[in-house]
C-alpha cells in the first residue's frame, strides 16, 4: 500500500463529518423557524382573546406566516383595532412583513390602505397611499429605530353617515422616523408637495408647502408605554422645523415646555428667507391681516433677506424681540 493510500480515508471523513454538521445545523434552524412560526400564530391569538376580555376587539385576518427557509414572513389580509370604551378604532388592509434570514432584526413592512381611523375630539379619517413602507430595527426592551416612509399619501374625513367625505391634504412623499435616546425619543421626518385644501382651513387658500423637521420629545419612552391624558408637563427640544414653498422658507428651533398650570414657556429662534415672499403666502391666508402683516415684514425685510429674531414665551406671555405679542391660553 502506498502512503497516497493511507492518507485518503481522512479527506473522505472530513468531508463526512462536515456534512453531518451542516445537516444537524440546518436541522436545528429548520426547528427554530417552524418553533417561531407557530409562537407568533400562538400569542396572536392569545393578543386577541385577552383584549376580547378586556372589551377590546382585534383582528389579524388570515394570519399566514411563510418564507422557509431564506426569511421569515408575517402577513394579514387586513388589521383592524376598536375599543368602544376609549371610542378609538382603526383599520387598515392588507400587512406584510418579512425579515431576511441575513438580517433577521431589521424587518421591512408594507402596508395597504386606507387607514381609517376613530379617536375622541376628532372627525373619523380616511387616510390612503400609493405605497408605505416601514422598517424596524430591533433591539431589547425597545427597537432602535421605526421608520416610515409613503408616497401619494393624502387624507379626508370618513363620514358615518350619508354626508360627503371632505378632503383634507395630499403630499407627494413624507417620512417619519423614531428613535429611543435614553429615556428621550428623537422624532425627525419630511415632507414634499403638501396641499392643504381650502375647505379643511375655512377657505384659507396655501400654497404647496415642503418641510422638515427633527425634535426630541422628553422623557418620551414613558410616554410611549403610558399615553399621558393631557400636554402639561411635558417638553420638547425642537432642533429644526422648517417650512418652506418657493424662496419663502420660515425656520423654527429652541425648546418648549408646558407646566402643570398649562402655561407655556419657550424660547425659540426664528428665521426667515425672502420675508417679502413670506409675507405674500401670509396675507394669502390671512386676508384680514393683510395689513398688519405686510407692515410688520417690510420692517423686517430692512434686516435683509435671512433675518432671525428671538421668540420668547414667558408663563404664556409671548414676545417676538421687544415687541409683545400677547398671551396664550392655558394648553389642556
Amino acid at each position: 500500500m502506498t502512503s497516497s493510500d493511507g492518507r485518503s480515508p481522512k479527506p473522505r471523513r472530513r468531508l463526512f463529518w462536515l456534512a453531518a454538521f451542516i445537516l444537524v445545523l440546518f436541522a436545528l434552524y429548520s426547528g427554530g423557524w417552524f418553533y417561531l412560526a407557530g409562537r407568533v400564530k400562538t400569542e396572536a391569538e392569545r393578543a386577541v382573546v385577552e383584549l376580547g376580555g378586556k372589551g377590546i376587539k382585534a383582528d389579524c385576518a388570515n394570519l399566514t406566516v411563510s418564507g422557509y427557509p431564506l426569511s421569515f414572513a408575517v402577513s394579514c389580509d387586513s388589521l383592524a383595532y376598536q375599543d368602544d370604551a376609549k371610542n378609538v378604532a382603526a383599520s387598515i388592509g392588507d400587512f406584510n412583513a418579512v425579515a431576511q434570514i441575513t438580517q433577521p432584526l431589521s424587518p421591512v413592512a408594507d402596508l395597504r390602505g386606507p387607514l381609517r381611523t376613530v379617536s375622541p375630539g376628532m372627525p373619523p379619517l380616511w387616510l390612503d397611499w400609493d405605497k408605505l413602507n416601514a422598517t424596524v430595527k430591533l433591539s431589547w426592551p425597545l427597537p432602535r429605530r421605526i421608520s416610515l416612509q409613503a408616497e401619494g399619501l393624502s387624507g379626508q374625513t370618513d363620514p358615518v353617515d350619508d354626508t360627503d367625505p371632505m378632503q383634507l391634504f395630499s403630499a407627494g412623499k413624507a417620512t417619519g422616523q423614531l428613535q429611543p435616546n435614553g429615556q428621550d425619543v428623537v422624532y425627525a421626518g419630511s415632507f414634499e408637495d403638501l396641499k392643504i385644501d381650502a375647505g379643511a382651513i375655512g377657505g384659507r387658500e396655501l400654497p404647496e408647502l415642503d418641510g422638515e423637521g427633527e425634535a426630541t420629545v422628553k422623557n418620551g419612552v414613558a410616554l410611549i408605554s403610558a399615553p399621558p391624558k393631557s400636554l402639561r408637563g411635558q417638553s420638547v427640544d425642537i432642533a429644526k422645523l422648517d417650512l418652506s414653498s418657493g424662496t419663502a422658507r420660515v425656520s423654527l428651533s429652541g425648546p418648549i415646555s408646558i407646566d402643570a398650570d398649562g402655561l407655556i414657556d419657550a424660547n425659540l429662534t426664528i428665521k426667515l428667507k425672502d420675508p417679502k415672499a413670506v409675507a405674500a403666502i401670509l396675507a394669502g391666508a390671512i386676508p384680514e391681516h393683510k395689513s398688519e402683516i405686510e407692515q410688520g415684514f417690510a420692517g423686517l425685510a430692512m434686516l435683509g433677506n435671512e433675518p432671525s429674531m428671538p421668540l420668547k414665551i414667558v408663563k404664556g406671555k409671548a414676545s417676538l424681540g421687544f415687541i409683545p405679542l400677547g398671551k396664550i391660553k392655558p394648553v389642556d
